[in-house]
């Protein structure tokens, strides 16, 4: 089957119950937009369009573990089976190798179509670090790590109570093609995802026959399961593109703290750059939500990281030899402010870490002033939750995916039609650093 059968084949299967016509002015506007400037209803006038009724979405989750069954058999000769949770070393199951790959500019196109009745994601530029020279690139091409926490289903209709959001804008049956067009978009080398509960049953076939390795880790307690007709329990996801790097080591993490296991959990993971040969430890997480529970968070983070600095503490040089600690991207829904402990100990870390989106302020000491900006019946939230950490010392920033003003989130604040979070995606392109010369 070739790349554009197969990519109608699998969107088919996320295709059914509702179709739409593009207007003149809708098809007009797509043509100019590369993916930036808003859709437009019918009408011809911006703004959200309810979403039809679709049998297979209807605002609930049920259905959702048919949506991609006939996709996994077709794109899987061995069945799907959970990793072993918990495990400090736990092996990724390689079920992507003999996979052909679909075009995903034709997976982007087809994601367009299916939400051609809502408005479009507004624009976001990639800038450049006001304090940041352009990279040279001498030490490979930049590594693209894009991190997000994108809304567990069970939880954005069940629990979570998105006062202005339309009902209808959480329905599944659209919103996934919202988060699929954010990551086909911008194909991000790296991806690190927070509270994915659609992990077997759609990231993974479609991440899988894009050329990615998976792996999910779930929490113990997902508070998913809480929800009638849940798609079971949320946890973290990280991907990454098989033509870039290869998996070395794996670990899963039970983050602890005062020496008991909690509800969270962290994947870490070892690569090498196939172009470059260099090593990356890429980490992602997400740690306990709530006001009342800083210290919590605190000990999570400190957990985390004290296993960072073991996994990361020694990589082989030429002969052998000792070449310092592999450098570190950690990604993540912390749920703390920049006031907060844990954040503290993640900026003073032996590390060397520093947060990537510091640097988009003037005097790059300054976090965004929110990463997540929801309203619930407890009241509006408007905070930075989320980070990209990386290794200053050996990695340097080329370019961040900007952060949505307020008119462009608009009043229904997220999630909404065009954000299909409550959480914005950060994007980081990276360079190596030059490797220090040794003496021989």
């Amino acid at each position: 089957m070739n790349s554009a059968r197969r990519c109608s084949a699998l969107l088919s299967q996320m295709s059914r119950g509702g179709s739409a016509t593009r207007t003149p002015a809708a098809a007009a506007a797509h043509a100019g937009r590369g993916g930036a400037s808003p859709r437009l209803n019918p009408s011809g006038a911006v703004g959200p369009v309810p979403a039809p009724a679709c049998p297979m979405g209807g605002g609930s989750s049920s259905g959702g573990g048919r949506l991609f069954g006939t996709l996994a058999r077709a794109l899987n000769s061995t069945p799907m089976t959970q990793p072993v949770p918990y495990l400090e070393e736990s092996p990724d199951h390689d079920l992507e190798g003999d996979l052909a790959e679909v075009d995903p500019h034709q997976l982007l196109r087809e994601c367009e179509q299916a939400l051609q009745r809502r408005p479009a994601r507004p624009h976001r530029d990639l800038v450049r670090p006001v304090s940041t020279a352009p990279c040279s690139h001498d030490n490979g091409p930049l590594v693209r790590v894009l991190q997000w926490n994108i809304l567990a289903q069970a939880l954005g209709e069940g629990k979570d109570g998105f006062i202005r959001c339309p009902p209808e804008a959480l329905n599944w049956h659209e919103r996934k093609y919202l988060i699929l067009e954010e990551i086909l978009t911008y194909q991000p080398d790296i991806l690190c995802l927070q509270e994915v509960d659609h992990y077997y049953d759609t990231f993974q076939p479609i991440m899988a026959s894009l050329g990615y390795h998976g792996s999910f880790l779930a929490k113990p307690w997902s508070p998913c399961l809480d929800v009638e007709q849940n798609n079971g329990p949320d946890g973290c996801a990280l991907f990454f593109r098989c033509s870039r790097f290869t998996l070395q080591a794996s670990a899963h993490l039970r983050l602890s703290a005062m020496l008991l296991p909690t509800n969270q959990v962290a994947i870490v993971q070892t690569l090498q750059c196939q172009l470059t040969g260099r090593q990356l430890c890429v980490a992602v997480t997400h740690l306990k939500a709530r006001s009342g529970w800083e210290r919590l968070r605190s000990a999570q983070g400190a957990d985390l990281l004290q296993s960072l600095r073991s996994i990361t503490s020694q990589r082989s040089g030429p002969w052998g030899a000792s070449s310092g600690p592999i450098p570190s991207i950690v990604c993540g829904d912390f749920n703390a402010v920049p006031s907060e402990d844990v954040y503290r100990r993640f900026s003073s870390s032996p590390l060397g870490l520093n947060s990537a989106y510091k640097l988009l302020s003037s005097d790059g000491q300054t976090e965004p002033a929110y990463t997540s900006w929801k309203v619930r019946p407890c009241g509006e939230s408007c905070s930075t939750l989320d980070y990209i950490w990386y290794s200053q010392g050996a990695l340097s920033v080329d370019r961040l995916l900007d952060i949505p003003t307020e008119e462009q989130i608009g009043p229904q604040r997220l999630p909404s039609y065009h954000y299909p979070s409550d959480h914005l995606s950060l994007l980081c392109d990276f360079s190596f650093r030059e490797e220090p010369r040794r003496l021989m």
